[in-house]
């Protein structure tokens, strides 16, 4: 951040980083700008959406996000193995992000404007929604009965073991459940019994791909395609 006093004054040399809310960093570039920063200051966002034109009034900048969530105060150690992007408008600066990745124990990889909003989005794909599906999870078992404190008990060690398998296998070689499987005939029972049933066959398609990826026998794949589509289907048929 920078004070609203007048008598702060900017460094002459180094690396500013701007660890403010996205919407902000236009601005407080535009503040920056205006105090005439000296050329051995390097300016430097903290964004995972934003590219490098949200700092475009200054000269020398760049980007560092790292790849963690960050919901509270963390200690040093959850940079480690952490992956870090990073960008800047000249190569200096980029390979000096680059060695502070690496100092904090991450892995520096560069992603450019034209990565970023498809980065950031993979990011929430991996993180918020992640929340969101174990979210609804919960929320299912607590409408036949089951307590919320019950049922996030009761899912944890399975998301853990899912990602404790993908760790391990790799996103398709850790696939499991009906549709890795091909049970055309659980999915169809799931979609008969669930209230988010549109939001299960969204996800279930894409969990199908990955099954054909691993292997899914394609007969099995098509009935269980099918079973994941027969409302679709009917519904256009009824509307031709």
């Amino acid at each position: 951040m920078i004070p609203a006093r007048t008598g702060f004054r900017l460094p002459r040399e180094g690396i500013l980083f701007l660890a403010v809310p996205d919407g902000a960093i236009p601005h407080m570039a535009a503040r920056i700008a205006a105090m005439r920063p000296p050329p051995g200051l390097s300016v430097v966002h903290l964004s995972g959406a934003l590219g490098l034109e949200a700092l475009n009034p200054l000269g020398g900048i760049g980007s560092f996000h790292p790849l963690q969530s960050f919901p509270f105060p963390r200690p040093p150690e959850a940079f480690r193995g952490i992956t870090i992007a990073v960008d800047a408008t000249i190569s200096p600066l980029r390979r000096h992000l680059e060695s502070i990745a690496r100092s904090l124990g991450a892995i520096p990889k560069r992603v450019n404007d034209d990565q970023r909003a498809i980065y950031h989005a993979a990011a929430v794909f991996a993180s918020s929604f992640v929340d969101v599906v174990v979210g609804e999870a919960v929320r299912m078992l607590m409408g036949i009965g089951w307590t919320q404190k019950e049922a996030e008990a009761a899912l944890m060690p399975l998301v853990e073991g899912a990602v404790d398998n993908i760790k391990g296998h790799g996103v398709v070689g850790a696939l499991t459940g009906p549709l890795r499987r091909g049970d055309a005939e659980t999915v169809r029972r799931h979609l008969e019994a669930v209230d988010n049933a549109e939001l299960y066959r969204m996800l279930g398609l894409v969990a199908l791909e990955i099954a054909i990826e691993a292997g899914l026998d394609p007969a099995a794949a098509e009935r269980t395609k099918r079973a994941l589509t027969r409302k679709v289907a009917a519904t256009r048929r009824s509307r031709s």
